[in-house]
């Protein structure tokens, strides 16, 4: 196993790297460590509020950390709708006959009923005129990757989308749900090392799993005294990603740089999960990430490095026969923190090696 040593992005002024630390990591993430408990200090306050509204300490706190991360994620949909009017300029082009289907419905009919953060996906398909006609799966997913082709002038840059099917979504739903928290290192070319080492550097992403409930099962029917029946569709989920450094300095006050929603609308009738990866627009905030350049510091993180990130979520999140030590990984960070090696962590994640 060559020897490699894993560096992190520091000041943003500065684009310095700095040494990975298993200890650092947990710290600046926010993780807890088996010698450290947060809940001491507050503990009376916690019990006295948990007994107040009937609850227990367990159920509060975890309450208490959902709508924070739905804050962050409300936040960051705001400003990315903000600068959506320069970014996303309409295209004249269609590329299919059906892909008015891929065309949004009027705002008034978008707009959520609950308290979900996540932008609904009748704002991005018109799931009425979809249904108005069948569709396969296959024409679902073309229309779904034409849409976000055409974003961006044309150039898709900025988005990442996908068609998954049902099944392999729940396998890694299965298992987020069990670690919803780990780290991935995205390689930085040319960055300042200590030293002026001539190693691998890189920059690590804190990635959290959200999850937002089961969407209603889609209708053609209009009929407004239609009975609303349970959805039997898999549970929306979100994955964001941060700067790891980026997360040291605003904890949960940080942008993401990266947002994933998988889609489930379309898992019970289609057997679809349409992914959709959205990268923050660098007016967002002040500091694109070192990999950004390709893209002309219009947004925080590069077209490549936003898809590597992606296809690491499968890697890790997707347990199949031969990922083993990955799933190890994922564990251990977890379970057994002290056993957690980033330098099996980086032989994963190295595609070049």
């Amino acid at each position: 196993m060559l020897s490699r040593r894993a560096a992190l992005l520091a000041a943003r002024s500065r684009p310095a790297f700095r040494t990975f630390s298993l200890t650092r990591v947990y710290r600046d993430a926010g993780l807890a460590t088996p010698k450290v408990n947060f809940e001491e200090k507050y503990a009376e306050k916690l019990q006295r509020r948990a007994q107040e509204q009937g609850k227990s300490v367990d159920q509060l706190r975890a309450e208490l950390k959902e709508k924070e991360k739905q804050r962050r994620l409300q936040k960051l949909k705001e400003e990315s709708s903000k600068s959506a009017g320069t970014s996303e300029p309409p295209s004249s082009s269609q590329p299919s006959p059906n892909a008015s289907s891929a065309t949004p419905p009027p705002a008034s009919n978008a707009a959520r009923k609950d308290s979900s953060p996540v932008k609904p996906l009748s704002s991005i398909f018109n799931l009425d005129k979809l249904l108005e006609t069948p569709h396969t799966p296959e024409q679902i997913s073309v229309l779904w990757r034409a849409y976000h082709g055409s974003r961006s002038g044309g150039t898709g840059r900025g988005f990442l989308c996908a068609a998954l099917p049902v099944e392999t979504y729940e396998k890694m739903l299965d298992v987020a749900t069990k670690y919803p928290r780990f780290i991935l290192p995205v390689p930085r070319e040319n960055a300042q090392l200590e030293g002026d080492s001539k190693e691998p550097a890189y920059e690590f992403y804190l990635m959290e799993w959200g999850f937002h409930g089961p969407p209603p099962e889609p209708a053609a029917s209009t009929d407004i005294f239609a009975q609303h029946k349970p959805s039997s569709n898999p549970q929306v989920s979100t994955i964001l990603f941060t700067p790891l450094q980026e997360y040291k300095l605003r904890t949960s006050f940080a942008t993401p740089y990266l947002v994933v929603t998988h889609y489930t609308d379309l898992a019970k009738s289609h057997g679809l999960v349409l992914l959709r990866g959205e990268v923050t627009p660098s007016a967002a905030t002040s500091a694109p990430s070192a990999g950004a350049s390709e893209d002309g510091g219009r947004f925080m993180l590069s077209q490549q490095d936003a898809q590597l990130l992606a296809v690491h979520v499968q890697r890790f999140y997707l347990w199949n026969e031969g990922s083993e030590e990955r799933a190890a990984l994922l564990k251990a960070f977890y379970e057994k923190p002290a056993e957690f090696k980033w330098e099996e962590l980086l032989k994963h994640t190295d595609f070049a090696a």
